[in-house]
């Protein structure tokens, strides 16, 4: 598992999610703090910095030092690693997703605006991410069920499988939440063909059809189905302030065909009250 800092207290809460996170998979953890050298101010004369980027070199090192001291505290026994990268952190956290189980980012890190809700970074790494990504948003509860949004896309099998080994791993209750939207109006032609009660049961199946793998291979986590008639940002918002985590796919089925991030995931990202998983499939 990777965990992405760079000095923030967003950032040392990821850390400390991770670290959970890492001891309840029984995997390693890599604390990895990536900066670029800055290109203006360069001082002429002896540097200002020491050595030649060596008071730099020694904030990236504190940086990291402080995260895997935080992340040893919380989980004693966890293989914990401190790594610096010289890059762009976008890009080193989306190369190195590439060789892990889950990468771990604050919502918002020392470099964002005062009234960003969710930073750059976490953002590009859920949209670009070749694994789950963690964002640590809202308030962390230690109890709660672990929320999975579904919507029975073809993309959403992994996020499915992922909230399940959450759930199985945080010995938590799974709280499957499936909203449907009601008639938009005359132009929708579902309710000419389709009662109400109708609908609901093809939902319902929707519902049944997306858990019936994943269920079927962890039996011991307890489920529960909630079927809810409205709109699926705002239930799965409303749904976010009793969980201890929430789990959606990158895509729905609703969305644009190039999209990297749908509009549900890039919600939950900004408005949870919890931590969010993105899940490409």
């Amino acid at each position: 598992m990777l965990v992405g800092v760079d000095g923030s207290e967003s950032a040392l809460r990821a850390v400390e999610t991770a670290a959970q996170e890492a001891r309840s998979h029984g995997a390693r953890l890599s604390v990895v703090h990536a900066f670029v050298w800055p290109l203006l101010h360069v001082p002429l004369g002896p540097s200002a910095y020491g050595p030649p980027g060596g008071g730099l070199r020694q904030q990236a090192q504190d940086v990291v030092d402080t995260a895997v001291a935080r992340a040893r505290a919380c989980a004693p026994d966890v293989d914990v690693t401190g790594e610096i990268i010289e890059g762009e952190p976008l890009t080193v956290l989306a190369t190195r997703s590439r060789s892990a189980a889950l990468v771990v980012v604050g919502s918002r890190g020392a470099g964002a605006f005062t009234g960003l809700l969710v930073g750059s970074v976490a953002v590009h790494l859920a949209a670009h991410a070749a694994c789950p990504v963690l964002v640590v948003r809202g308030r962390e509860r230690p109890s709660g069920p672990v929320l999975l949004a579904v919507d029975g896309s073809a993309g959403s099998d992994a996020a499915v499988e992922f909230a399940f080994a959450e759930a199985a791993a945080r010995g938590a209750e799974l709280l499957a939440v499936h909203a449907w939207a009601p008639s938009t109006g005359p132009a929708d032609p579902t309710p000419l063909f389709h009662g109400t009660e109708e609908i609901r049961g093809e939902e319902g199946r929707v519902l049944d059809g997306a858990l019936a793998v994943a269920e079927a291979r962890r039996p011991g986590v307890p489920v529960e189905r909630r079927l809810v008639r409205g709109r699926t940002r705002p239930v799965l918002l409303a749904e976010s302030a009793g969980a201890q985590l929430v789990v959606a796919g990158a895509r729905g089925r609703g969305g644009f065909a190039g999209l990297l991030l749908g509009s549900v995931s890039q919600a939950l990202l900004h408005h949870a009250e919890c931590p969010v998983a993105v899940v490409r499939g």
